[in-house]
């Protein structure tokens, strides 16, 4: 017998429960954001509700290989993104809302997977919100509670065991009304997202920890960010004064800058 894992929310369980669900994902329509290497990503609408579908259909052996051989774990199921959905929401950090997600066969090469979440609509990135921030510059309360908050989403996140491994401004949403605002206050939500390469562990390796972050500083470059600014991030990312944050974890800071040069650099 086929291993196999399916969860559907009532109302998709109810709309598709004469469908052989793997089947009629697989040739889902909808609005395509990418269709290769084996992953589906599109957009759906069902009884006037959108919908995310990532749909994995097997990258084969000669991918995975490729992979390995450039020191690269490969990305073979939807398992490890509904299983960071899980993670985070346990966390109480916001992300996407699991509608659905599915896994079947042994194969890792040839494994089916899905994961579906609501489509989070009204939002726009942290990566828009920093390029508006060279023009028009948020009030100091707004942008200690904006990287307060990013802080404490990286720190709760490595501390509780998960890197992302794509851990950019672009993948941080919040509400688009505030391009209109420019106040953040600290009860909106941050919605972390594209989560299919994250990894969890009981401990977060200090490599994957200096990625996170470094890829995160990399892609705030371009954000007018005062010393201050950092030295903020980093009391609340490790929940230490400024003085044991920097004593105890000066190699850590030091990689951190480095990764982030090199990204810029490339």
């Amino acid at each position: 017998m086929i291993k196999q894992t399916l969860y559907l929310r009532k109302e998709l369980s109810q709309a598709w429960q004469s469908e052989s669900v793997f089947a009629y994902l697989s040739q889902m329509p909808g609005e395509i954001f990418r269709d290769k290497e084996g992953r589906r990503t599109l957009r759906f609408e069902l009884n006037k509700q959108h919908y995310f579908l990532k749909y994995h259909q097997g990258v084969g052996w000669a991918e995975i290989v490729k992979n390995l051989l450039s020191f690269r774990l490969p990305i073979i199921s939807a398992r490890s993104e509904w299983q960071a959905v899980k993670f985070l929401t346990s966390h109480q950090l916001d992300t996407m809302t699991l509608a659905g997600y599915g896994e079947k066969g042994l194969n890792p090469a040839k494994l089916h997977s899905f994961v579906i979440t609501d489509d989070l609509t009204d939002t726009m990135s942290l990566e828009d919100l920093g390029r508006q921030w060279t023009h028009r510059p948020p009030s100091f309360r707004s942008k200690q509670n904006l990287i307060e908050k990013l802080a404490h989403i990286a720190g709760t996140m490595h501390r509780e065991g998960m890197n992302h491994r794509d851990f950019y401004l672009c993948h941080f949403l919040l509400d688009k009304s505030f391009a209109e605002t420019n106040d953040y206050q600290p009860t909106m939500p941050i919605y972390l997202i594209d989560l299919h390469r994250a990894q969890i562990r009981k401990r977060v390796p200090k490599r994957w920890q200096v990625k996170d972050l470094g890829s995160l500083y990399f892609s705030a470059y371009a954000v007018p960010l005062t010393q201050r600014d950092l030295f903020r991030f980093i009391k609340t990312y490790t929940g230490q004064s400024l003085r044991q944050a920097l004593s105890e974890h000066q190699d850590l800071w030091q990689q951190v800058k480095q990764r982030a040069d090199t990204l810029y650099a490339e």
